[in-house]
């Protein structure tokens, strides 16, 4: 079972019992769920996942200090700690706190600030390009089991995704740094012999077609490590897994280059078609900075649009 099953069972089982008997006042006002840092709040989770972080827990969200004050936050955080800590074959560490670990209890306008600087969610455009892509993903991955108030609900939605117009800037940006990185300097930095240099401009190139996969796609790039297990529920993309890999995981000798450059050419003929389908674009060669210039133009907010191309690059 996942992680995500097992934490919405040990609510069910331990945690709803516990608000509804011990704080009664608290019904409906406190939200519960599970979502942030972790495989299991994506899904991912699997053997090698239990060998660290892993445990049967939960994250209450709590309304503003008016609403519920921080005694009673104090004896909320005593209850939970107290509960069981064997469920389904796993242990979990009574002494771990959500200022700690990643369950327990949270002040929900706490949760989203440390996450993306803002208690509601409210962001500008300039603060949407600066946030890891990753930590908008573990404000609005995992599951919310209750939240009748809407505390933590209604700010997820307004963070579900990036506004266009920030994710036609990204996606520019990715778009300029491949090019960048597989059509000017990899055949510049191989003519040099410098076959190291030459494989970490194909990591670079690897990580912003990733980068504009994730933006096309309308999804939140996840942490690196998930990001190929990410890529195989993108059913336009999922077929140049094998292309990525090989780039990766292959040399830069005279015939692997050539190579390289096949699945490179393959690739950025992929990204073009659904940029393309997106009307992002009339233009029909390979070359992704040509791309990105037409992607820039169809930024509507001018101050947007009239910012360095690679403005939303990370």
């Amino acid at each position: 079972m996942k992680g995500l099953e097992i934490a919405e069972k040990y609510y069910l089982e331990y945690g709803a019992p516990m608000l509804a008997e011990q704080f009664p006042e608290l019904e409906g006002i406190v939200a519960a769920g599970l979502v942030g840092s972790g495989s299991e709040c994506l899904g991912y989770d699997d053997e090698i996942s239990r060998d660290h972080d892993f445990e049967p827990g939960f994250v209450l969200f709590l309304p503003p200090e008016e609403v519920v004050d921080r005694s009673l936050a104090f004896k909320l955080e005593r209850a939970y700690a107290k509960l069981p800590t064997a469920f389904m074959g796993l242990t979990r560490n009574r002494d771990v706190s959500f200022e700690t670990g990643r369950h327990g209890v949270v002040r929900a306008a706490d949760f989203f600030r440390a996450k993306v600087g803002d208690p509601e969610g409210d962001l500008s455009l300039d603060k949407w390009l600066t946030i890891p892509e990753h930590y908008l993903l573990e404000v609005t991955d995992g599951k919310i089991f209750r939240d009748d108030l809407g505390i933590v609900t209604d700010v997820r939605k307004k963070l579900a995704y990036f506004p266009e117009d920030v994710r036609l800037k990204k996606l520019a940006g990715a778009l300029m740094l491949a090019e960048q990185a597989a059509g000017y300097n990899y055949e510049r930095v191989l003519s040099r012999g410098d076959t190291a240099a030459a494989q970490l401009a194909i990591g670079e190139y690897v990580r912003e077609v990733l980068s504009v996969i994730f933006l096309l796609a309308r999804r939140y790039k996840p942490f690196y490590k998930w990001q190929f297990r990410a890529l195989d529920e993108v059913e336009t993309f999922a077929p140049l897994r094998e292309d990525l890999e090989s780039l990766l995981s292959t040399g830069n000798g005279a015939g692997e280059s050539i190579e390289k450059l096949s699945r490179i050419r393959r690739i950025n003929a992929a990204l073009g078609e659904e940029i393309r389908a997106q009307g992002l674009s009339d233009y029909d060669g390979l070359r992704l900075d040509s791309f990105a210039y037409c992607v820039n133009g169809k930024i509507k907010d001018p101050s947007l649009r009239n910012m360095h191309v690679m403005a939303g690059a990370e």
